[in-house]
């Protein structure tokens, strides 16, 4: 018997913006959608997909690859077999729909990462409207990697949030945020250092802004580990944030741990 449905907010972001023009591919990373996601199933729990279109979430191929795995082979397969074919992954729905069948039915709600959620996810209104029922109802809320960002489309108008952040209006974006309703939030996300080797590595480009920043303008409380890629994760009442691909175990632990606390 399941002890309960997790709704997962997928992107369907495939393109990112850069500073000076220009365009970088993104995605979901497959470890973070998968570790978590599997991890729940194992747990007991089901899990239903949603993304703003629809349509099922593109995996960024940087992260396919065993080393996000811990050189695991196996581990690696299973997130790859399980993303293709397991009917959690592939019957889809729009967060329109999620939000028009109620919501009432989920016992918490989880954002996988990558840079996708930055571009769609953290202005969408339909997930502004799913996250503030899960902080309304106390229910377990987890963020992994960029997936914390997402919290951001609370606000009574996260795309001109987002339009500040990417035009250096510190004051502006301020000002948006006013009565935030995860201000004074403990949380964390993909660290401004660890950015820069994603710009210069993979992405090949600079962005408009980094995930501290926005965290931080919006009033959240972030911290970050000092050495990079370390596991990371922060609980603050019903918000569990995990910083980065290398948390997604360790996130999906709490996430676990929360929903079978809030279950007794």
């Amino acid at each position: 018997m399941s002890k309960g449905q997790v709704l997962v907010l997928g992107s369907n972001a495939t393109q990112i913006g850069l500073r000076g023009g220009g365009t970088a591919t993104v995605g979901q990373y497959l470890n973070e959608t998968a570790v978590p996601a599997l991890a729940l199933l194992d747990a007991g729990y089901d899990i239903v997909l949603a993304t703003p279109n629809g349509a099922k979430p593109h995996i960024d191929a940087v992260s396919v690859s065993v080393d996000h795995f811990g050189g695991d082979e196996t581990a690696f397969q299973r997130a790859k077999d399980f993303f293709a074919s397991h009917p959690a992954m592939n019957d889809v729905r729009s967060l329109r729909s999620v939000v028009e069948g109620g919501l009432d039915g989920f016992v918490g709600v989880f954002v996988p990462g990558g840079h996708a959620p930055v571009v769609d996810l953290m202005q969408d209104h339909d997930a502004g409207t799913i996250l503030r029922h899960f902080h309304t109802a106390a229910k377990p809320t987890a963020l992994l990697c960029h997936g914390p960002v997402a919290v951001v489309a609370t606000l009574d108008d996260a795309p001109a949030f987002r339009k500040a952040l990417e035009e250096g209006d510190d004051a502006g974006a301020a000002d948006l945020a006013r009565g935030w309703i995860y201000s004074g939030y403990r949380m964390t996300v993909f660290s401004a250092s660890e950015e820069k080797i994603a710009e210069e590595q993979v992405l090949k480009g600079e962005l408009f802004f980094d995930m501290e920043k926005a965290l931080r303008s919006a009033g959240g409380v972030v911290s970050v580990t000092d050495k990079n890629f370390a596991s990371n994760v922060v609980v603050d009442r019903e918000l569990i944030t995990g910083q980065n691909p290398a948390s997604d175990q360790a996130m999906a632990d709490a996430l676990i741990e929360a929903l079978d606390r809030a279950a007794a």
